[in-house]
């Protein structure tokens, strides 16, 4: 599990994933080393954070984040990445990130599936339109070559997307708490600004997270099992590894 930033961390999904069975190896990227491989892992988890995904003068190592995303990849090594991570992934695999010209995306929204989520190990079973939280000024605004699309929103169309086998890209939020929201909204008012009127209600905020767990902790409990080999297409991994 990749931490990219003290403000986005593990959040809801820590119980959803350990109650699914998952032993973390939580590695905060900011503070510490990245692991220069996944050998000895499962599965790989990266989180959001302030910066953009070419970011590297000021944050050096994301060069080794997008190194470990381009490796689960190539050694099928499931992998799910979220927001930043999901622009990383992107980079790292042939994708482009820019900032979006159609600003800021802030708040709690829908997308849509594509049809060919139908066919997807993680994604067939969500709902059409599942609710989302959205906190993001960059896009992924060019898919990876081998990348294949699994949701769109109005605003910006590659909402999710996998990369391989089972390397997934979220541009939205699913692990976040209410609290972990509201200080994004603090610390980026610009940004908060373009979100809908109440979208920062305590109460509304309460409800969305509550919507939100019905969808994705099951999400997240899939995602264990594809670790494991036990959903198709397995990581081709099979020890009882913990993720990082």
């Amino acid at each position: 599990m990749l931490e990219l930033d003290s403000g986005d961390p593990l959040g809801t999904l820590d119980g959803w994933l350990t109650g699914a069975g998952a032993e973390l190896d939580v590695v905060r990227a900011f503070e510490q080393p990245v692991p220069e491989t996944l050998d000895g892992y499962q599965g790989l988890i990266c989180l959001g954070g302030r910066m953009n995904a070419l970011d590297d003068a000021e944050h050096p190592w994301l060069a080794a984040v997008r190194k470990l995303l381009s490796q689960s990849v190539a050694k099928r090594v499931p992998a799910l990445a979220i927001c930043l991570g999901a622009q990383l992934l992107a980079v790292a695999t042939g994708g482009q990130v820019r900032r979006g010209p159609k600003g800021p995306e802030v708040g709690v929204m829908l997308v849509a599936k594509r049809d060919v989520s139908s066919r997807d190990p993680l994604f067939a079973e969500l709902p059409w339109t599942p609710d989302v939280i959205q906190f993001h000024d960059d896009e992924v605004h060019v898919l990876p070559p081998s990348a294949e699309h699994l949701a769109a929103s109005p605003k910006y169309d590659n909402q999710a997307f996998r990369v391989g086998e089972s390397a997934y890209g979220l541009q939205f939020h699913i692990e976040t708490t209410p609290d972990v929201v509201l200080d994004w909204a603090l610390g980026s008012p610009d940004s908060a600004a373009t979100a809908r009127p109440g979208t920062f209600d305590a109460e509304r905020l309460a409800e969305a997270h509550a919507d939100l767990a019905e969808v994705w902790q099951p999400f997240a409990e899939r995602f264990v099992r594809l670790t494991r080999g036990e959903l198709e297409p397995a990581g081709h991994v099979g020890l009882e590894l913990p993720l990082v």
